[in-house]
C-alpha cells in the first residue's frame, strides 16, 4: 500500500482505515479533523508529523520499516505514546468489551450459568490484563491472552445457539479489535521502540521504564472440535475440580506423562487453554455441575 505522508488529508486516510480513530485519539486528535492534512494537524495539536507518520505507517502497513525517520524524533515521544496506549486499553478498549458482554448477558438472561461463567472469564481476563498493563516492568513481558481466547474462542463454537447472534458478533468484534491493536502494538515495539532504545544508554532506557509493550502471542487456527474420549472427560472432570496433574495420576493410576498428554488432547479438540474455560466448556456439556 501507499504510505502516508504530511500532506495525506486525515478524514480521507480514516474513511479508508477506521482502525485509526483511537490511535489518533491518543495523540489527543479527535473526530471532526475537516480537510485538514496531517501536517495542518501536528501543527495545531503541537505534535512532530515525522513521529505521528511512523506510528501510522507501522499501524497500516507490516512491511513498513522506519529506519529513515527513527532519527526524526527522540525516545521519549515512544514513552508517552506507549503510556496513553496503555491508559487507553485500562479505560477504553478492556470496558468496550465489557460494555457489550453486559449488555448481552442482561438481555439473555443474567441467572444463566453458561453467561455467568463466561462473565467470570472476562472479569479474570480484566483483572490480569489491567493488572499486567499497570505493572509492566521493561517491555518483555507477555499480554495474558489466554484468558482473551478463551473468551472469542467460547462465543465462537462453544455457547448455546439460542442466544442473540448479533449481541455475540458485538463481543466478537470488541474482542477482534483489541487483539488487533495489541498485534500492532507489539510491531510497533519491534520496529520503533527496540531500535530508539539501542541508542540509549541506562538513563536514557529508564526514562522508557513507564512504557506499555508485550509480544503478541500467535495464535494457532481453530481446528475441528473432536469428541472428548471417555477418559479424557474423567481428567477433564478432575481439572477443573483443581487436581493438579501429579494428583491426576495418583488417582487414576496412570503415569504422569499419561496426564500430559490426555490434558493436551483436551486443550487441542476444545480449542480453550485455561481451567476457566475448561469449567465452562465441562457445565455446557453436562460433564460436571454448578
Amino acid at each position: 500500500m501507499a504510505l502516508l505522508d504530511q500532506y495525506s488529508v486525515m478524514a480521507d486516510v480514516l474513511m479508508e482505515h477506521n482502525e485509526l480513530v483511537p490511535v489518533l485519539n491518543r495523540f489527543g486528535i479527535r473526530l471532526g479533523v475537516g480537510d485538514k492534512t496531517i501536517l495542518e494537524l501536528c501543527d495545531e495539536h503541537t505534535l512532530n508529523p515525522d513521529f505521528i507518520l511512523t506510528i501510522l505507517n507501522v499501524y497500516l502497513d507490516e512491511n513498513y520499516l522506519p529506519e529513515a525517520s527513527l532519527a526524526l524524533f527522540d525516545a521519549q515521544s515512544i514513552a508517552d505514546y506507549f503510556q496513553c496506549t496503555v491508559e487507553s486499553y485500562i479505560h477504553e478498549l478492556i470496558p468496550n468489551i465489557g460494555k457489550h458482554l453486559n449488555a448481552f448477558i442482561a438481555i439473555s438472561g443474567s441467572e444463566n450459568e453458561e453467561l455467568q461463567i463466561l462473565n467470570n472469564i472476562f472479569q479474570k481476563f480484566k483483572e490480569k490484563m489491567t493488572e499486567h498493563l499497570q505493572n509492566q516492568t521493561l517491555f518483555d513481558d507477555d499480554f495474558p491472552y489466554e484468558l482473551l481466547h478463551d473468551l472469542k474462542n467460547i462465543l465462537i463454537r462453544h455457547l448455546s445457539k439460542e442466544f442473540n447472534q448479533n449481541l455475540i458478533y458485538a463481543i466478537i468484534f470488541s474482542v477482534h479489535s483489541f487483539e488487533k491493536d495489541l498485534a500492532i502494538h507489539n510491531r510497533l515495539r519491534e520496529k520503533v521502540l527496540r531500535p530508539k532504545l539501542n541508542e540509549l544508554d541506562s538513563t536514557g532506557i529508564r526514562h522508557l521504564h513507564h512504557a506499555i509493550s508485550g509480544d503478541h502471542a500467535q495464535q494457532q487456527p481453530d481446528r475441528h472440535v473432536h469428541q472428548l474420549t471417555n477418559r479424557e472427560e474423567e481428567i477433564l472432570r478432575l481439572i477443573v475440580k483443581g487436581y493438579l496433574n501429579k494428583e491426576i495420576a495418583e488417582k487414576l493410576h496412570i503415569s504422569h506423562n499419561t496426564v500430559l498428554t490426555h490434558r493436551k488432547n483436551i486443550i487441542s479438540k476444545t480449542g480453550i487453554k485455561t481451567v476457566s474455560g475448561l469449567t465452562f466448556y465441562a457445565i455446557r456439556k453436562g460433564l460436571i455441575s454448578m
